[in-house]
């Protein structure tokens, strides 16, 4: 399972009363794998994992599969406690998905021999090809993602933690070890657009794209761009476009959720609001976020 291009996190869309609105989930992957997707991770960070039952993963899984058709991969994700995790992977699998993306234990630090035995715990309940997330309170050293990488079912490992001198020891570790060789890196950064060519120095080309969700013109555009080193327009749409985007994006917590599902509302496609914890943006703030799609587009020409 080898992944290119950008990488697409659909929003999980919900009905007037909350509930998942599978009919809308499928317009939203269609339409994301028709701009040209490289991958779909459905029912992830962007789209509200932590506020969606066991069932409901495993329905949006079974509609991203059958909506993709088999054009580019599916990956979905479990996590949390381990036997939680185990019957969401468990899930994702009987729903025909790809791959999973593991998430971290729920608010514990463990020691890192106890985030290599979760990882092993997991892999163990599928025989789906897992990519670890490393975020929060799962940091791993080089000795330990080494090890990881080298388990049985697991392919990749994604980095929301965003330190580049460790991550960049981590790479090099999985690397030196035997096999590994098809193992696969991603940013997976809030906005990860704005670290996406200091990842690429330290040979992370693969990162997860929210801004896709909602403007693949932008997000295709950056991606090329960045593959075909013109500095210039990266410059130019990280100075125009993703620099305000995070700016506003961090005025809220949530909001690098919040803003994509808005973001996806605005261009046409209504999904409704997030679940809580998480708050919808308030009008000022969807205005500034119009105002910067609009920015966008006008940069890329489309």
């Amino acid at each position: 399972m080898k992944f290119h291009g950008v990488l697409f996190f659909p929003v999980t869309p919900f009905t007037a009363d909350g509930s998942l609105d599978e009919e809308r989930l499928a317009q939203h992957i269609e339409s994301g794998v028709a701009a040209g997707a490289g991958g779909v991770f459905v029912a992830c960070g962007t789209g509200e994992f932590h506020a969606l039952s066991a069932d409901e993963i495993e329905r949006a899984t079974r509609v991203a599969v059958t909506t993709t058709a088999g054009r580019v991969p599916v990956l979905a994700a479990a996590g949390g406690p381990p036997p939680v995790a185990r019957d969401q992977a468990a899930r994702v699998e009987r729903a025909g998905a790809d791959g999973i993306l593991l998430l971290p234990p729920y608010l514990v630090s463990a020691p890192q021999q106890g985030l290599v035995r979760y990882v092993r715990e997991v892999t163990a309940a599928t025989g789906l090809p897992v990519v670890f997330y490393q975020r929060g309170t799962a940091r791993l050293t080089e000795d330990t993602a080494a090890e990881i990488a080298a388990l049985p079912g697991v392919v990749g490992l994604k980095d929301g933690i965003g330190d580049i001198e460790r991550m960049h020891r981590v790479v090099r570790a999985v690397r030196a070890v035997p096999g590994t060789e098809d193992f696969q890196f991603f940013n997976g950064l809030p906005t990860a657009e704005m670290t996406a060519p200091a990842y690429q120095g330290i040979g992370v080309e693969l990162y997860s794209s929210a801004v896709f969700a909602f403007a693949p013109e932008i997000a295709l555009a950056f991606h090329r761009a960045l593959a075909e080193d013109d500095e210039a327009l990266v410059s130019r749409l990280l100075d125009e476009f993703y620099g305000p985007l995070v700016a506003l994006r961090d005025e809220v917590p949530g909001y690098a959720v919040s803003l994509v599902k808005a973001g996806v509302t605005l261009r046409g496609l209504d999904v409704g609001g997030v679940r809580a914890p998480l708050l919808d943006p308030a009008p000022e703030h969807i205005a500034r976020l119009s105002e910067l799609i609009d920015r966008g587009l006008e940069v890329v020409g489309a």
